[in-house]
């Protein structure tokens, strides 16, 4: 049975590679960048359930993301999306900051009991992230957040016992470092959350 023409010169095209059938290399590789990219984000993120400056890793990662894949590419964009997650990322800090003024230095912490209330609130955090609550996928979230409020009640309570104070002034700081912590923490996530929701936006669109 002889070919139809027309099909011959589909075939024809198809071999010379006038029709592309697969990505080009150059597609894949930005491909795979994009997704190092979020996933490197993801990671990020969850360094601020442990106060870590998740966000600003975040920041610098997208930077990077857009120095090397040019916003002229279909997965690339420009220094908007960066400049707009520094202001998310800023805007977490400013948050975080109100809430720590708000909670144990407001009610009259000293540096000791500070000091110990970031550390308490580091080790709940990570205790908090491993140990998780039966929720999927939010579960090991809010427990590091609650834990992380936990912990710093726990330790600002230890340096003010240690410095002397009472226990009922001790349980006010500690009260206020909890609330503190646990405001700034979720301040923070939603933030990166943002950044997050951002970078996979300009890589989509």
């Amino acid at each position: 049975m002889n070919m139809p023409i027309d099909e011959m010169l589909n075939w024809a095209e198809l071999m010379t590679g006038n029709i592309a059938i697969l990505p080009s290399a150059e597609s894949m590789g930005t491909l795979l960048i994009a997704l190092t990219m979020l996933l490197l984000c993801a990671v990020s993120w969850m360094g601020n359930l442990v106060a870590l400056p998740g966000n600003w890793g975040m920041v610098l990662i997208l930077g990077i993301y857009a120095w090397i894949a040019p916003d002229d590419q279909r997965m690339g964009f420009g220094p908007a999306v960066v400049l707009t997650a520094l202001v998310f990322a800023l805007l977490g800090e400013l948050f975080e900051f109100a809430a720590s003024a708000l909670g144990a230095k407001r009610a009259g912490a000293s540096r000791k009991s500070t000091l110990f209330a970031l550390i308490g609130s580091f080790a709940g955090a990570i205790i908090g992230a491993i140990v998780g609550i039966p929720i999927p996928i939010f579960g090991p979230i809010i427990a590091a957040i609650l834990f992380a409020g936990l912990g710093a009640m726990a330790g600002a309570i230890y340096g003010e016992r240690s410095n002397g104070r009472e226990w009922k002034e001790s349980w006010s700081i500690g009260h206020a470092a909890f609330w503190g912590r646990t405001l700034g923490t979720f301040g923070k996530i939603s933030a990166g959350i943002a950044i997050l929701v951002l970078a996979i936006l300009g890589v989509v669109f």
